[in-house]
């Protein structure tokens, strides 16, 4: 009987060395060429990146304690009752678009943003689980999205915040890469494309303040306040960004993941105001507050960069933390009325302008 215990036990511990080391899920790593590169960056320092000001993203063996216990944790209204239901989008409708800036959000921090006649996908984690595995993640909230990817147009550029699964998600990029002329990241993600078959000639990685140019468009990748990482042993190996898109007209800020930290107001400071702000708004905790803002700094960023108007993100799709599914937007929402910051709440797949007379925010969760 021990016996055969211990051939299980070994048989799963191989399981796993196998999965860590060859699933392709998680991505590539840099050479040594690469890391000394990186090693010009001022925010890159014995192998591994870090924040401004020394913000740690380490939390102690009692903090972890805590988390792990916590995903234990009975959660009221952890998840919507049913699916959520989306708003779908027609292919065509989408293809022959070329009217004013608009765009789809695909919940959590997925949108198609449509501008200049130009296509771009923000974080376009499509599939159903942020994990490398099914069995290891929460399922999505809805059981289909606003339109699968093989019916997206040709889509001209996408932006990556980070390598977290629920931003940079393999199979999504594998069934996207032929439809993308360009791919903007931050330094060190393009090894994860590379070895997902992108070329390099579509690969653009950026340190913070840097840009590049695609047309008439800018796009300047920014500080965050977060942390890297899809192995047990990759941990800060790549870069994390907020992102500026611009064009001589317009000007858009999409947060990625970050915690409240004096960088908001430095991105204010020097790009002036923003017609449109996408922020992180959900997955939360006191426990990792340095990586994640609660909904009252969410709608505080809206006022440090100055945004015509803001859209709270990074909820609706998946639970990652230990809140209720609606506790971020409705926090959010009630925090901007008090600081007099107009904000939208678009139900997932609605085509939203960015220059509309601004409604009520839509209160469509409690549906």
């Amino acid at each position: 009987m021990l016996a055969t215990i211990g051939i299980l036990i070994g048989l799963v511990v191989l399981l796993v060395v196998l999965f860590l080391n060859f699933s392709p899920q998680f991505g590539g790593r840099a050479t040594k060429e690469q890391l000394a590169s990186y090693a010009k960056s001022a925010h890159f320092k014995d192998g591994k990146f870090f924040n401004l000001g020394g913000v740690k993203n380490e939390m102690s063996a009692g903090d972890m304690a805590k988390a792990i216990g916590g995903m234990f944790k009975k959660i009221p209204n952890a998840k919507p009752d049913r699916p959520l239901t989306v708003h779908t989008v027609d292919s065509t409708a989408i293809a022959n678009y070329s009217g004013e800036t608009r765009f789809i959000w695909f919940g959590h921090s997925t949108f198609l943003l449509q501008m200049n006649g130009k296509n771009i996908l923000l974080d376009p984690m499509f599939g159903d689980v942020p994990a490398p595995h099914p069995m290891l993640g929460s399922k999505r909230f809805s059981n289909g999205l606003p339109i699968v990817i093989d019916k997206l147009p040709r889509i001209d550029a996408v932006i990556l915040s980070h390598d977290h699964y629920d931003h940079l998600d393999y199979e999504s990029i594998k069934k996207l890469k032929h439809k993308v002329d360009h791919f903007y990241m931050p330094l060190g993600l393009g090894n994860h494309l590379r070895e997902w078959d992108v070329e390099v000639m579509r690969i653009t990685e950026l340190d913070w303040w840097q840009e590049a140019t695609m047309g008439d468009f800018t796009f300047t990748s920014a500080p965050a306040q977060h942390f890297s990482g899809r192995g047990l042993t990759d941990r800060d190996k790549t870069l994390w960004s907020s992102w500026v898109i611009q064009t001589t007209e317009e000007k858009i800020f999409f947060s990625g993941d970050s915690g409240y930290g004096p960088h908001f107001k430095t991105i204010g400071e020097k790009f002036g105001a923003f017609d449109f702000a996408m922020i992180e708004c959900g997955q939360y905790n006191e426990l990792w507050s340095e990586i994640h803002m609660f909904p009252e700094e969410t709608a505080q960023v809206g006022v440090d960069i100055n945004a015509k108007a803001i859209m709270p993100i990074h909820w609706g799709a998946f639970k990652l933390a230990q809140h209720s599914w609606t506790d971020p937007v409705e926090r959010a929402v009630k925090k901007a009325k008090e600081l007099n910051v107009p904000i939208i709440t678009p139900q997932i797949g609605v085509p939203t302008s960015i220059h509309q007379e601004l409604p009520a925010p839509e209160i469509w969760w409690e549906n």
